[in-house]
């Protein structure tokens, strides 16, 4: 059995996770994620990361900044979710959108939680010279990154990590483990 995952997402880092899913077997139904943005030197819009493979996948995708209204989530219901996965999203999700889905949703973090929680874990690490650095997957609720965590997992910062390299090696890790717990939740054993 596959789950019925609806992938809330916005940059690269987030995009491993959603490639990871199109190679697990799970159904991804649909796509969220932030609009189109100025980018470049000449400020053309820009198509997220994350929708781009929306868009390539021909998968449904709502692109907005405006989580908290009954439209939004209708329109994620409309899709039938067993499951909410976030990453990167770059919007708080209030507690009726994460009762939207059957199981509510889960987050792709990038920090070894409690240690860097909101939108910059990577970056915080590299400047605080973090000898470790990894990923957790943890139920959402209403608060920044305080819901249970399934699963963690870390690696070593090496001496020439920069933000950029160690973002490469997470965004990887998030996927494998993300993949692993979505096995854990279907069989009964996360915890």
């Amino acid at each position: 059995m596959s789950l019925r995952i609806v992938f809330m997402g916005t940059p690269d880092f987030a995009r491993a996770s959603l490639e990871a899913l199109f190679a697990s077997g799970h159904e991804v139904v649909a796509v969220v994620s932030q609009p189109d943005r100025p980018k470049g030197r000449g400020q053309a819009l820009a198509r997220p990361p994350v929708a781009e493979a929306a868009v390539s996948r021909g998968l449904p995708l709502l692109q907005t900044d405006r989580t908290g209204t009954r439209e939004f989530r209708e329109w994620v219901a409309s899709h039938r979710p067993d499951l909410g996965v976030v990453a990167a999203f770059g919007h708080l999700l209030g507690p009726r959108a994460l009762a939207v889905p059957k199981l509510g949703c889960i987050n792709v973090h990038a920090s070894l939680l409690p240690r860097w929680r909101g939108a910059s874990p990577i970056t915080m690490a590299i400047l605080h010279g973090d000898a470790e650095a990894g990923v957790a997957i943890m139920r959402m609720d209403v608060g920044m990154d305080t819901g249970a965590t399934f699963a963690m997992r870390g690696l070593p910062v090496a001496p020439d990590d920069t933000t950029e390299t160690l973002h490469d090696k997470l965004a990887a890790l998030g996927g494998a483990l993300l993949v692993e717990t979505l096995g854990a939740i279907e069989a009964g054993t996360a915890i």
